[in-house]
Parts: C-alpha cells; structure tokens; sequence
C-alpha cells in the first residue's frame, strides 16, 4: 500500500473527482501536436498554433475533466485558461527520444526542475520513460537510476510522482503489429512490476492497457493474437502486479474502442483507477483547427470534443476504481 503524505493527497484529491477517479485529460504532446496541425495547414504553424490548440483544449474541455496534463513549454497559456477546480500535471520530460540512439533514453527539461514546475503551479509532476524489460541490463538499469532521481525530487519537493510507461521491443520495429501484441502483456505487465519498487518512490502509474486490443478477439475481424478470456486474465493480471494507483493511456486509439477497453478491463477485474486521455478526446478537432482557425476548432471541441469526454466519464463511473484504497497516510 502506498503511504502518502498529507499535501500528496491533497494535491490527488485535486487531480481527482470526490469519489477517488481520476479522469484526466492529456494534451502535453509537443512535436507529434505540430505535425498533426501542419498536416492540415500549408502554412507555417509556429509555436503560436501549438499553443493556441492547447488553450482551446483547455477552455472547452477542463469543465468536464479533473485535470489536465499539460507541457511547460507550450502549455503554460492553457493551465491558466482551465477551469478552476481542474487540477494540474505537468510533464517533465523532453518530447520523443533520439531515434540515431541506442536505448531511447530518458531527457530532462534542461530549463525546468520539480521545483519549478511546482512554482508554476503543477498538483503532479508527470515522466514519460519507454522501457523494454529485456532490453540491455546496462541501458535498464540506466532507466532505473535516472527514476529514482526523478521520484526522489518529487519526494524532496513534497508532489505526486506519475510515471507513465510506454514500452517497446528493441527488436520489433512496429508496435502495431501482431508480432509486438504477442508480447505486449509481458512487456506491461513486468514493467508495472519494476516501477512498483517503492525505491523508485512512484505515486500513480499511468499506463498501457496490457493487450492490443485490435489483436483481440471480439474486437477484431482480422487476426487474433488472444482469445478473450486470455485478454481478460491479462488485465486481471496487470492489476494484481502493483499495488500502487493506475490509470490508463489512451494511446491514440478512437473514443469507441477506448472506452470499450474500460469496460473490458472492469470485467476482467482490473482496479484500475481512472484515465490519462488525450487523442481519443481531441485528436480529430486539430484538422478543423488547422484548416479553418481557432473558431473551426473550439466548435469541434464543443460538440464532438465535449461528447468524447461525457461519454467517457460515464463509461469512468461504471469501471473506475477509487484509489482511496490503495494508499494510507
């Protein structure tokens, strides 16, 4: 059980809704954001459009979220523009990884600290680390150390620590095929185990589902790389691997079969704690932004946007679990 102190909780109560859900809304994307906007703008987008979507994500979409994840280096404008009892995560990672490198290894903000970051108003600092747990024990272990340095500041600075895990196989070049999905589950579901080492000193995980779920069967016509009942026993064993509070990414899958992989993992018997969901909410309003203006996308943020989120939250109200349980102190 995780032992909290008094101001980490408090600072979770504010990310969260009075029951213990998180249903958070991610929009701290940076350079995957300006591609998607320039794909559908021939002029140059500049900074100016990046920050611009963030705020109108921010304004139409925060009423109906606990919080929101936002960058310091664009997202600043849109965490004031939020509605006042969203709560705040920041990230605190540099975008992406160097792709000419070995290892896809971890980069600070050089301009930013938790400190910072706190002062500028964040609830919780969040890290993204991709790790493959059979990857080289030196580049690992690499990973390792540089998290216990990143949960040991937040520690210092009295914040939540939200650690999101993207894995990967060094010697699988595409994630989306049924090669990966095949050891999806095990790369999750150990990773979740490793960072669930209290030395790492971590507060919430935000996740992967343990399956691909367009390689399930009854969610694909194509192949299959598990039966249901294998899914199902994946997701129940990914919640018994921690016993910290998780929450989901949504991964850029749509808004249909994000929530019908809630309700999947609620029926297999994951405790999961809430959503960390960002391009199944917001993803299909940059086109409009980007071709028509700000008006085109604070319309599309207002009905299909605005609907994506509802929709989700009641799916949240039925599958979520409260991470009061999970945590003393």
């Amino acid at each position: 059980m995780l032992i909290l102190t008094n101001k980490k909780r408090e600072a979770l109560n504010r990310l969260s809704d009075k029951n213990g859900i998180i249903g958070a809304l991610a929009i701290d994307q940076r350079g995957s954001l300006k591609k998607m906007i320039a794909a559908g703008n021939t002029s140059d987008v500049g900074d100016e459009g990046i920050i611009r979507f963030k705020e109108l994500v921010s304004e139409e979409l925060t009423p109906y979220a606990t919080s929101i994840l936002l960058d310091p280096e664009y997202g600043l404008p849109a965490a004031k523009v939020r509605h006042p009892e969203a709560g705040l995560l920041v990230a605190y990672e540099k975008t992406g990884y160097d792709a000419t490198a070995v290892g896809r290894l971890p980069d600070l903000l050089e301009e930013w600290s938790v400190k910072r970051l706190k002062d500028a108003g964040a609830d919780a600092i969040k890290f993204l680390l991709y790790y493959d747990v059979d990857e080289d024990e030196k580049i690992n272990d690499y990973k390792h150390v540089y998290m216990e340095r990143v949960g040991s500041e937040c520690a210092s600075e009295d914040i939540p620590f939200f650690l999101e895990i993207v894995t990967y196989d060094a010697n699988i070049d595409d994630a989306k095929s049924l090669e990966y999905a095949m050891v999806k589950p095990h790369k999750v579901i150990d990773a979740m185990r490793e960072f669930s080492n209290p030395r790492y000193q971590v507060d919430v995980l935000k996740v992967e589902v343990p399956v691909d779920m367009n390689f399930a069967e009854g969610y694909t016509d194509g192949e299959t790389a598990y039966s249901r009942e294998e899914a199902a026993g994946y997701f129940k064993e990914q919640s018994e691997a921690t016993g910290l509070p998780f929450i989901f990414l949504s991964a850029g899958v749509s808004a249909e079969l994000f929530q019908e992989t809630l309700r999947f993992a609620k029926e297999s018997g994951s405790s999961f704690n809430g959503v960390l969901c960002g391009r199944a909410t917001w993803k299909n309003g940059v086109a409009p932004f980007a071709e028509r203006g700000a008006e085109a996308g604070r319309a599309w943020l207002q009905d299909t946007g605005r609907k994506n989120i509802q929709e989700l939250n009641e799916v949240l109200k039925e599958t979520a679990s409260p991470w009061f349980g999970k945590v003393s102190g």
